[in-house]
């Protein structure tokens, strides 16, 4: 009997008992559990055997993995560029996760490694600049420091107005909006990065006032002033929440400083960004609060994350 038993048991090790490994699991075992993992993990653990590569390769894992509207963000990331092949799950999942730009570039969308949420970054190209066509006022900068390689610097200004909308299928979720601004003009001398202070000025006196709008009746307002010079900085409008990915979500948003009593200047306009909410302070926690700046004598990089000092949340 105990012969039958070993011999039944195939291949045996050291003392005459068989050795058994990970491998030897079956790969519809082992693609059950990889339903409990986030995309890295899943990763991590191919790298096993070829049972657990071909396990991760699995339609059914990396579907679950997807937003529910999958299909019509893959049209989207399709605008710019023409894609016929037919893409596996995991493939899928790994083109949305890199940029993929829309609307002329102006906008972009990926999704986050880790558990496959939506964010989306948009230029300042794509939004409504009051005076941007006058040079006298508002120039379009080449910058490596943004995203989309260029920034609106406003030189200076009475009525200091931006305003955008955009109407998007997001997945089921809450969702936080930003605003990244930069008080100076970067540049690089010498290999060193420095901040032109020259036309900051006005930004101290009254706030700037944020505020976002969704089409199903959600508001959020918030003011503050500006300052920090020499640093990129996320100024949080608000959140907004989104129950279906079926009906698409209409947003307004925009900040104004429209005070005529005083001109104001020396702003840089980079992006709008719209990201899960609670993603920022994650990977403040785990990377992004890490130093980026390297001490130039005058100013430094690096970015940051503030709360406005008064918000109101209203949903109706």
């Amino acid at each position: 009997m105990g012969a039958g038993a070993s011999s039944s048991m195939g291949v045996r090790g050291h003392g005459g008992v068989q050795e058994t490994g990970l491998g030897d699991l079956p790969e519809s075992c082992i693609a059950e559990l990889m339903l409990y993992l986030d995309a890295p993990g899943i990763c991590r653990l191919a790298k096993l055997s070829r049972a657990f590569r071909g396990a991760a390769s699995g339609d059914f894992v990396w579907e679950t993995k997807l937003p529910r509207n999958y299909q019509y963000l893959l049209e989207k990331a399709s605008e710019e560029v023409e894609n016929e092949v037919l893409l596996t799950k995991k493939e899928i999942y790994a083109q949305l996760c890199r940029p993929n730009p829309f609307d002329g570039g102006t906008k972009e969308f990926w999704l986050e490694k880790r558990r496959g949420r939506l964010c989306m970054s948009i230029s300042s190209k794509a939004l409504l600049i009051t005076g941007i066509d006058d040079r006298r006022y508002w120039s379009n900068i080449p910058t490596e420091e943004s995203r989309f390689h260029s920034v609106a610097y406003l030189q200076q200004i009475w009525w200091f107005e931006v305003d955008a909308e955009i109407e998007f299928c997001f997945p089921p979720g809450t969702y936080s909006l930003y605003f990244r601004l930069h008080l100076g003009r970067p540049t690089r001398r010498l290999g060193r990065r420095i901040c032109n202070t020259e036309h900051i000025h006005g930004w101290d006196i009254k706030p700037v006032r944020f505020q976002l709008w969704t089409s199903d009746g959600q508001h959020a307002l918030c003011q503050c002033k500006l300052d920090d010079p020499g640093c990129w900085i996320r100024y949080h409008v608000g959140d907004f929440i989104v129950g279906s990915a079926d009906v698409p979500t209409k947003l307004k948003f925009s900040m104004k400083q429209i005070d005529c009593t005083h001109t104001k200047g020396g702003l840089c306009v980079d992006s709008v960004l719209i990201c899960p909410k609670g993603l920022i302070q994650e990977k403040g926690r785990s990377r992004e609060q890490t130093s980026k700046s390297k001490k130039s004598g005058i100013s430094t990089y690096r970015t940051q994350n503030i709360e406005p000092k008064v918000m109101v949340f209203l949903c109706s």
